[in-house]
């Protein structure tokens, strides 16, 4: 393989932000339910991720660096009715919903694989880069993310010539839409023409495919057509697979908690698809490349779904090293559990490119229901559109250094209910943000400062 395609992928991880704490707000989230009220650490969780995202960088792979969001959003409680300057509004929600308070102070957006749906210009009829932000309307915490990630996503790839920014899909079900979580692109390389695979749990127009009975499917059919047609992906370039109903109602809120796919290789558990042996069949016969297509499926025997669930084994992400071959980057919660680690030794010996792994602790965002793939969007670039992004939200040494010296500065070691009821967290963060921008080059991307 080329090392020069090998590395044409992008992984931009989220920065914890300053708020980072365990609220509970995810319905369906087995993870962030059962940790509900726990006390959080802001600056544990913000090392954790950039000593992943350095790691990435040492190994020679391409790594960016996606801002964290402002923090409360005091815009949404003025339009709930609360009144005042920032102090009074935080005092008054304190009293009268704690929960509410939780729901704007919530960090979420660390999850950059909900942040949006990417279509690299190898797939579109345009040749540009298409970005579409989620709408994550199921969840009020998620839903104030949209605005906020389309201005960051504008400020990273500014170049009009090469990078389409379509606004987020409409605010209501019908067209609930959570991003790169429920999407994979399979190809030779990621300089390779690829297919991508549109995951939804449910449809909104259709009443005969049955959806989710216990936990709500966040991605419809619809609203993967409607960004496939934004995004003016190539017809035989796209595909529409069903994710299992019964995985979802034991915990899989979103595809990559029960798959994870990286060029030519899927690793998925048995139980992932709705009818697996079929949809799997279609998805051979539409792969466009020339390379064989491996499909990894993980019997229920070796890995139940509720391992894979606990584990986060499929949150893992799957790159592509320098010399062409895969690692499987994994938290440190599927080497601590029995089967999975079992599975894992016998993956990396199986016939399949992925043939190491790496474990990191990110048990701050563990705890909080993402792994190393909700901590990542992807981003298939050409030489010229990477020579296009922002420089300086791009990972190296000196910005690494510079990112844990702002860390260090800015971020409180833990954080409970009582301290989000706290005025002067709201002069924190926003003090703390207002450096970052510079840091990043970011420019007004954030509320408060306009």
């Amino acid at each position: 393989m080329n090392n020069k395609q090998a590395s044409l992928e992008v992984n931009f991880d989220g920065l914890v932000g300053p708020t980072h704490n365990y609220a509970g707000l995810s319905y369906g989230n087995v993870a962030s339910l059962n940790n509900a009220d726990g006390v959080s650490n802001p600056k544990q969780a913000a090392l954790q991720g950039l000593a992943k995202m350095k790691a990435m960088h040492d190994m020679g792979l391409k790594q960016g660096v996606f801002a964290p969001h402002a923090r409360p959003d005091t815009d949404v409680l003025r339009r709930l009715g609360f009144t005042g300057n920032d102090t009074q509004v935080i005092n008054k929600v304190a009293k009268e919903s704690p929960v509410l308070l939780r729901a704007v102070y919530s960090a979420s957006a660390m999850w950059t694989a909900n942040a949006a749906t990417v279509s690299p210009s190898l797939d579109t009829h345009d040749g540009k880069l298409h970005f579409t932000a989620a709408n994550l309307n199921n969840k009020f915490h998620r839903s104030l993310e949209p605005q906020t990630t389309t201005a960051l996503l504008k400020a990273m790839f500014c170049d009009n010539e090469r990078f389409v920014h379509h606004t987020h899909l409409p605010e209501q079900p019908f067209f609930g839409d959570e991003g790169a979580a429920n999407h994979t692109r399979l190809c030779d390389t990621h300089a390779s023409k690829g297919l991508e695979l549109f995951v939804y749990g449910a449809s909104s127009f259709n009443n005969s495919i049955q959806g989710p009975k216990k936990y709500p499917a966040r991605q419809t059919l619809e609203a993967s057509q409607a960004i496939a047609r934004l995004h003016n992906i190539n017809e035989h370039q796209a595909i529409y697979i069903q994710q299992n109903p019964d995985v979802i109602d034991q915990g899989v809120f979103h595809n990559d908690v029960i798959a994870v796919g990286n060029e030519n290789v899927l690793l998925c558990h048995e139980q992932a698809f709705l009818n697996q042996s079929k949809t799997l069949e279609n998805l051979r016969q539409a792969y466009i490349g020339e390379k064989p297509l491996y499909i990894v499926e993980v019997p229920t025997q070796a890995v139940s779904v509720e391992d894979a669930v606990k584990s986060y084994l499929f949150n893992s992400q799957l790159v592509t090293l320098t010399d062409g071959s895969m690692m499987l980057v994994a938290p440190e919660e599927c080497k601590n559990n029995s089967n999975v680690s079992q599975y894992i030794e016998a993956l990396l010996s199986m016939d399949n490119p992925i043939n190491t792994v790496k474990f990191f602790d990110l048990r701050q965002s563990m705890q909080n229901g993402g792994g190393p793939a909700c901590l990542r969007l992807r981003v298939a670039l050409t030489e010229p559109e990477l020579a296009s992004v922002n420089p300086e939200v791009m990972m190296s040494d000196n910005k690494f250094s510079a990112l844990i010296t702002w860390v260090d500065k800015h971020y409180r070691d833990k954080l409970t209910d009582s301290d989000l009821a706290d005025p002067h967290l709201i002069v924190e963060t926003h003090t703390a943000l207002d450096e970052l921008t510079q840091i990043l080059a970011l420019g007004s991307v954030y509320q408060f400062q306009r």
